[in-house]
């Protein structure tokens, strides 16, 4: 028997690109591939939308003020009534508490993606969400336990981790890009991907280099990403005067292919619900120190797909770094078994 053909609503409130919203761009896609209609709801002008533009799927733009904006959630139920919506996939917290409104009257099912392993909140809001929700869908088995463990039932609790594609050809950085950045031909590179927010610990990154850097006098690093401790860490660079070691490079679109420069790649998380970019790293062949925190370890089996070091210890990471650039044969061996899984 066919599928139905489903028109689904994928609510995305975040600003900024990051893995998640880079799974709901994915998600999309390959349910209009199957036959199905989905519907990108996001920030209107950001970079959501526009990469969802840009691959000609259809797009409602949105500007709510926070989760409790009435006129963002009457909207959003107008695009649930006008188009039939068969399903409303909220995939973060603001859209979920949109949605649990938005849903009220209608014959629309609210899916909830659970993509952190940090704990619910114990308030009304909370509540609400998770109790309107018919599935939560959890990216790892601890993002699925924190949300049991807060009162959410089982039965309506479904692991589905996040995917990468396996078919896209990601070439390196070039030279040029490399050298605007300050790091030569054969210079050891390390790089993170990840938000300077508190959750991705760039501090623990950034001790990290320095402590790796006095065996490995040539290393270098780039931190991909930005947040709202960017000018916290800048000011940890410099007072371990790392200048010209770590590159705070911003956002950038060309994310993907400086991962694919690194040496060694990195995920600092001291909380973590999976970290979509380890499996990036995976698939480009990338050998991976990182920590144990959250759902990291059901993606990186320590010692062998990855090094994990416990979360917030620059130095057990610091000496995974080192390890895993001084042996080559051990990371090459790493990086193997890891594009396997």
């Amino acid at each position: 028997m066919d599928e139905p053909r489903l028109t689904v609503l994928h609510v995305d409130t975040e600003r900024g690109w990051r893995g998640g919203e880079r799974q709901v761009l994915w998600l999309a896609a390959g349910m209009r591939e199957r036959g199905h209609r989905p519907i990108v709801v996001a920030r209107h002008a950001d970079e959501l939308a526009r990469r969802a533009a840009d691959r000609g799927l259809e797009v409602i733009t949105t500007t709510p003020h926070g989760e409790l904006d009435l006129s963002a959630a009457f909207a959003l139920r107008r695009a649930i009534v006008s188009n039939q919506a068969h399903v409303v996939h909220a995939h973060t917290a603001h859209a979920a508490a949109q949605a649990a409104f938005a849903q009220l009257g209608t014959a629309a099912k609210v899916v909830m993606a659970r993509r952190v392993d940090f704990p619910l909140r114990r308030n009304i809001i909370t509540r609400l969400k998770y109790g309107r929700a018919d599935a939560v869908i959890a990216v790892s088995k601890a993002a699925a336990e924190v949300a049991a463990h807060r009162g959410v039932h089982r039965d309506r609790i479904y692991i589905v981790p996040d995917g990468v594609d396996l078919t896209r050809r990601v070439k390196r950085a070039d030279r040029l890009t490399l050298r605007s950045l300050g790091v030569g031909d054969e210079t050891p590179l390390v790089v993170q991907v990840a938000a300077l927010v508190r959750q991705k610990d760039p501090l623990t990154f950034i001790r990290a280099i320095g402590k790796a850097r006095e065996r490995i006098p040539e290393l270098r690093a780039l931190m991909v990403g930005d947040g709202s401790l960017r000018a916290e860490a800048q000011d940890e660079v410099r007072r371990l005067r790392l200048d010209r070691v770590v590159a705070l490079t911003g956002f950038r679109r060309d994310a993907d292919e400086l991962l694919a420069a690194a040496t060694v790649a990195t995920l600092t998380s001291a909380e973590e619900g999976m970290g979509s970019v380890l499996l990036d790293a995976m698939a480009f062949g990338i050998p991976i120190a990182a920590t144990s925190a959250g759902g990291i370890p059901e993606v990186v089996t320590h010692g062998e797909t990855g090094l994990l070091s416990p979360p917030r210890d620059p130095n057990a990471l610091a000496e995974h770094i080192v390890r895993l650039l001084s042996d080559r044969g051990l990371a090459a061996s790493l990086s193997a078994r890891a594009r396997d899984r």
